[in-house]
């Protein structure tokens, strides 16, 4: 609370993201008098959990997510790609239908960090990309997360997605859905001279 009153005293800062694995480790942790403290700071408090596997959707987990959702606290979520461990479209499609049903958005599904002597745990980029084509049809919007590759030496985090424009040319478009379909798009007609410009 104090570090929050501190913090809140920086006319520049609006938000703050609290990134824990705490959900998942020490449940218990999570209390009323902790809650009350997140949702009454100013700045406004996001609380971005580290939820990897399924197996770590136990109960006391899904009582303290609820309630952080409960005091008014906006929960994310936060998964590494971890080879062998959650490397599989079905794994993550668990884990991320069971976070919604606590109602915690996943919001990055993060290529593990370049760190020595963690190579074994580190999957290639395609892993990813094929991971992410397979759970667009199957999983709803607010259930799938962004691909992110965090970059080296903190040059910033840089979104993956498939190649699902196929081509454009003269405002044609082909795009390629999750099933794989091609369906062409076109971009609207220019604006003529009576058109009021956009607002």
């Amino acid at each position: 609370r104090r570090l929050l009153e501190r913090l809140g005293q920086m006319p520049w800062l609006d938000t703050v993201r609290i990134a824990t694995r705490a959900p998942v480790t020490i449940p218990q942790r999570i209390d009323a008098e902790l809650c009350r403290a997140l949702r009454e700071s100013h700045p406004a408090v996001w609380v971005m959990t580290h939820f990897n596997h399924p197996k770590e959707l136990s109960e006391a987990s899904q009582r303290a997510c609820a309630m952080l959702v409960d005091h008014g606290l906006p929960v994310m979520n936060q998964t590494v790609l971890l080879r062998g461990v959650n490397d599989r479209t079905q794994t993550l499609e668990e884990l991320f239908r069971g976070l919604v049903r606590w109602r915690v958005r996943p919001y990055y599904l993060l290529q593990a960090d370049v760190v020595r002597g963690t190579g074994h745990l580190r999957t290639p980029i395609a892993t990813g990309l094929h991971i992410m084509e397979r759970l667009q049809g199957r999983l709803s919007g607010i259930a799938l997360p962004k691909l992110i590759c965090d970059t080296p030496r903190g040059r910033g985090k840089v979104p993956i997605g498939p190649k699902t424009i196929v081509a454009s040319v003269d405002g044609r478009h082909t795009l390629r859905t999750f099933r794989g379909e091609e369906v062409e798009y076109l971009d609207p007609p220019s604006p003529g001279p009576e058109d009021p410009p956009p607002a």
